[in-house]
């Protein structure tokens, strides 16, 4: 039982790890950048674009890639990737990948007469997959200092905390109706079971005992009954 337990909580933490991960992932995240210079690459399908992004490495084994190049207010480079997600998943409809090229382009500042944006985009960067964050959407900001409220992540994970709670209720109402007395009849007649059992096996070790009680007794009188010398 301690070690069923052990793997349900170790399968808990990993199942909230997947889904942690897949919602960092997913949803869209703000920087504050100032935007250096925009390029567009060649590149084989699925190092740039995750599968899940729409990759379909068997109608072309490369494609043109936009990026954006930015800097953090720390001079560290930053570059997205910017490419339509139009109806799949995620569900983010963008189609204007070549308005927001150009709206990039011409948002280019130098260090010495920086401009500043919020760059919307979901994904992560990893280099040594050659992974970039997807751009969704830039808005100039009057200084790197600007702070943006994730309205939309907190309504979305509110909304989720809550119909998690509601499916939780309703799992906890559904196993107390009708799985909790299902398991009580079952245990009960288990416990039935071990103890007519248990009842059976003390009859029969009864009758042993008292048959060999018996027999002991009437050797016992045959012995004291016998010719005597």
């Amino acid at each position: 039982m301690r070690y069923i337990k052990m793997l349900k909580w170790a399968a808990l933490i990993v199942a909230a790890a997947i889904i942690v991960a897949f919602l960092n992932y997913f949803l869209p995240s703000k920087d504050v950048v100032r935007i250096v210079g925009v390029d567009v690459k060649r590149v084989d399908v699925g190092v740039s674009q995750p599968a899940s992004d729409g990759g379909n490495p068997g109608l072309s084994p490369t494609k043109d890639v936009r990026y954006i190049n930015t800097v953090w207010p720390s001079r560290k480079p930053r570059v997205y990737r910017n490419e339509d997600t139009g109806w799949g998943f995620p569900w983010y409809f963008k189609f204007d990948s070549g308005n927001l090229q150009a709206e990039a382009q011409d948002s280019v500042a130098t260090a010495e007469n920086p401009r500043w944006f919020v760059v919307t985009h979901y994904g992560w960067r990893i280099e040594i997959l050659s992974m970039f964050p997807n751009a969704v959407a830039i808005k100039e900001v009057p200084s790197p200092d600007h702070t943006s409220i994730p309205w939309f992540n907190i309504v979305f994970l509110s909304l989720l905390a809550l119909l998690l709670i509601m499916i939780w209720r309703f799992i906890v109402r559904l196993r107390r109706r009708h799985i909790d007395p299902v398991i009580e009849d079952i245990q009960e007649n288990i416990d039935d079971v071990v103890t007519g059992a248990s009842e059976a096996t003390e009859d029969v070790r009864s009758g042993i005992a008292g048959y060999i009680d018996r027999l002991t007794g009437r050797k016992r009188s045959r012995k004291q009954s016998g010719p005597s010398d």
